[in-house]
């Protein structure tokens, strides 16, 4: 599947419902109001207090307090830190709304008068800088936005609202965990799951709804590569595996230019290779940390088991000996597939975004990369949940061009636009949602 431009045809498909006037005009003057109440300090407070993956217990806290206040029934640590808010309403579709809640390990450089100074000790015991580098603060400020709205609206919609605060999206681990701990068993299944992320290459009052193909998909594998240390002024008496491993960087290159179609995307990128620790030592070993990604389970499959055929291949042609046969290990935690947004679904979504907010709104441009969302995980085919994700601009629009990316010490983006817009497009496509199974 690939991304479709938003086209009045689409809007006007016969998988688009009519958008009835089920919002009352006083929805934005609402969230704008709460905003200035409340939303403003919970975001900085959010935003000043990041934890880092699996490590959210004082955020994942304080959400399910603010949720706990509209009538929700919160049950917290579930698949370790993450929490399901349930708020049932009569009979009706069961609607999921997704917020992910933790930072990265990175020390804040923003220049803001709210920049994180927080540290903690991460789950491999060393104390790291953390810092909401990736806009997770917005989400999570909007979620508790989204439900005073849904409480407060009860009375136009019917069915069951699930709201969950999601561990570790930044290891894309945290949406298998809550899985795995029972949240589709334990926990109301969802017809429908909604989640967005904020851009800070969006503009500020506008959104993106992919069709089809939201995210790509991701795993990280590491590659051992061995040999036998020697002197460096003596190759021959050893197996030198940097020169392995470089061979084989190279030639995972030609993995994605060679053995994938031209129109099928897919990147395999060596983000780490270490060995060695001296100028005239061939080392033992050289250890290497790989992140792929694709858009199909097809290509998926491809790279991942061209992986597999490089290292070997380079390894039998420098003459590796079988005993000291490079080592590939796929991450069993560390892995998502593609985000795949249900196309009839969004194309509702999409109606009710026309229909109900500021002209101009919605917004297209091509994907800019291949990044990669657990939010897939909810909405896998197997487990029969239709699926929207979607973006919600963060950047004042003079200043796109200039937006530090995610995921970096100056990353930033707008608190009040991208909050409240988040909110309201979350409202406007639940209760749009809620009017048919």
């Amino acid at each position: 599947m690939t991304f479709k431009a938003i086209t009045l045809g689409l809007l006007l498909s016969a998988a688009t419902l009519p958008v009835t006037a089920f919002a009352d005009d006083t929805l934005r003057k609402d969230i704008a109001s709460d905003y200035d109440a409340n939303l403003e300090a919970l975001f900085t407070h959010f935003h000043q207090n990041p934890e880092l993956s699996f490590r959210e217990s004082k955020t994942a806290a304080r959400l399910a307090t603010e949720i706990k206040a509209f009538g929700f029934d919160v049950t917290e640590g579930v698949g370790g830190t993450g929490i399901v808010a349930v708020l049932k309403n009569g009979a009706g579709p069961t609607i999921m709304m997704r917020a992910d809640m933790d930072g990265l390990p990175v020390k804040e450089d923003s220049g803001l008068s709210y920049a994180s100074t927080a540290t903690q000790i991460d789950r491999d015991g060393v104390e790291k800088p953390v810092m909401h580098a990736c806009g997770h603060d917005v989400h999570i400020t909007s979620l508790v936005g989204a439900a005073r709205q849904m409480a407060a609206r009860k009375d136009q919609w019917s069915g069951t609202l699930v709201l969950i605060g999601q561990p570790a999206e930044e290891l894309i681990s945290g949406a298998r965990a809550m899985l795995e701990d029972g949240l589709y068993t334990r926990f109301p299944k969802p017809d429908y799951a909604l989640g967005f992320h904020v851009s800070a290459g969006i503009p500020t009052g506008r959104l993106e709804v992919p069709q089809g193909i939201a995210m790509s998909s991701s795993d990280s594998v590491d590659i051992i590569v061995k040999g036998v240390g020697a002197h460096g002024a003596s190759p021959h008496k050893g197996i030198d595996p940097v020169l392995v491993a470089s061979q084989i960087v190279v030639s995972l290159q030609s993995v994605v230019s060679r053995s994938i179609a031209p129109l099928d995307p897919g990147v395999i990128t060596v983000g780490s290779i270490h060995g060695g620790n001296k100028h005239n030592i061939i080392s033992d070993e050289v250890k290497m940390q790989l992140t792929v990604r694709s858009d199909s389970p097809k290509v998926r499959t491809q790279l991942l088991d061209s992986i597999d055929r490089v290292v070997k291949g380079v390894a039998i042609s420098l003459d590796v000996p079988k005993n000291l046969m490079p080592e590939v290990i796929r991450s069993k935690t560390q892995s998502t597939p593609a985000t795949i947004n249900d196309e009839a679904t969004a194309d509702r979504v999409i109606s009710v975004f026309e229909a109900k907010l500021p002209k101009g709104s919605l917004y297209s441009q091509p994907r800019q990369g291949m990044g990669a969302e657990d939010f897939s995980y909810f909405i896998e085919p197997e487990t029969g949940v239709k699926g929207v994700y979607f973006w919600v601009g963060g950047t004042p629009a003079k200043k796109v061009d200039d937006a530090p990316s995610h995921h970096s010490p100056f990353f930033k983006v707008q608190p009040e636009p991208s909050i409240t817009l988040g909110t309201e497009a979350m409202v406007l496509a639940a209760l749009h949602l809620f009017e048919t199974k």
